[in-house]
């Protein structure tokens, strides 16, 4: 076992499947760090100042020591600034709560905003001020949403899914500019000095989408983007909180270096750990999950350390049998909640579990 590592040099091992000193761990903590950056900021604040977001992901890196940090603002900035209203209260993530597609013509008017305006500029300010503070120290990687999933903001993700059949060419004429979109917004990220981007690309989910209807409405646009990610200097990954996800896609065939993944354990058919390493994703991509998201809110701190001991074990002896070294990272299955209940106390707990625990023979 290699002697103790700093955190650049551990991701970089485990990218490569070398040995590690531990196992990876970075519990997907965003919107909740603003409460390390001064009492009375708000979520409203904080998603609007560049400033404030930078310094939420510094704070974070020193209350918690994580692996790696991860530029994830909310799911409704590109929606918000394609014209969609955005319900943005002061403490609570902000939604979209009136879409701007309404009938099939409306899928034809969208057009990409000024990424140097509205919040999408917000994002890449912010991003590019925690990357340059933190990235001798640890991974930094931004957070984009994939077209499919900026355009179910847009629309309604029931509308969304019903055109699709209806008016196919009315949606893939909106997914074309929800590309080109993205595709500015790749290239901004690509000036921030992040080593990833970090791609949303929730409807790769058989419980909403087949190969075929995933196939035709997500693949063809991600590999574009995902290409253009690469050319722009940056490691592709991916997070996906859905409960049965496209893997084969989204691993294998994206060539993904990094997978976010959630395990519900009630449904039979959502991957565990133990079942995506066995299964050979984790060959050749860092695997990241699949602690639930609502123990940093509910649980305790025993509950939370039981809960991250015991999946720090299935995965050191999932990783043993499959003959791999260190592609695993110990993470929450989504975002820790950003609400003013979540236990700060639960993030530092599970960091400070794999540290003890995660040390790979």
């Amino acid at each position: 076992m290699p002697e103790a590592m700093t955190h650049m040099e551990r991701g970089m091992a485990a990218l490569s499947n070398e040995p590690v000193d531990r196992l990876l761990v970075s519990p997907l903590s965003m919107g909740v760090q603003r409460r390390l950056i001064g009492d009375g900021v708000t979520y409203r604040d904080w998603a609007h100042d560049p400033k404030m977001f930078a310094r939420s992901f510094v704070e974070g890196y020193k209350a918690y020591d994580p692996d790696m940090a991860v530029g994830l603002m909310d799911l409704s900035v590109m929606a918000g600034d394609l014209g969609a209203h955005v319900r943005m209260d002061l403490e609570n993530t902000p939604f979209v709560d009136e879409h701007i597609i309404h009938d099939p013509e409306d899928y034809e008017k969208l057009e990409v905003p000024d990424i140097r305006k509205g919040r999408s500029a917000v994002l890449l300010e912010g991003t590019k001020g925690f990357a340059e503070a933190l990235k001798n120290d640890i991974i930094c990687a931004g957070f984009i949403e994939g077209p499919l999933l900026a355009l179910s903001q847009s629309a309604g993700a029931e509308r969304l899914f019903m055109d699709m059949y209806t008016n196919p060419s009315a949606v893939h004429n909106a997914l074309e500019v929800m590309t080109d979109y993205d595709a500015q917004m790749v290239e901004g990220f690509g000036k921030t000095g992040v080593a990833g981007l970090v791609w949303d690309y929730l409807w790769g989910n058989y419980s909403c989408l087949g190969d075929a209807e995933y196939n035709e409405f997500e693949v063809k646009y991600a590999k574009k983007l995902n290409k253009l990610t690469l050319d722009n200097g940056m490691a592709v990954c991916v997070h996906n909180c859905a409960d049965m996800p496209h893997l084969k896609t989204q691993v294998k065939d994206y060539k993904t270096s990094i997978y976010s993944m959630a395990w519900y354990p009630l449904n039979p058919d959502s991957p565990s750990a133990t079942k995506v390493i066995e299964d050979g994703y984790a060959d050749n991509c860092i695997m990241a999950g699949n602690i639930d998201p609502q123990l940093f809110i509910r649980g305790s701190v025993e509950k939370i350390t039981k809960v991250t001991s015991d999946l720090t074990k299935e995965v050191k002896a999932a990783l043993c049998k499959r003959g791999l070294n260190s592609t695993f990272c110990i993470s929450s299955g989504c975002e820790v909640p950003p609400d003013l209940t979540t236990k700060l106390e639960n993030i530092g707990a599970v960091v400070d579990t794999v540290k003890k625990e995660g040390k790979l023979a």
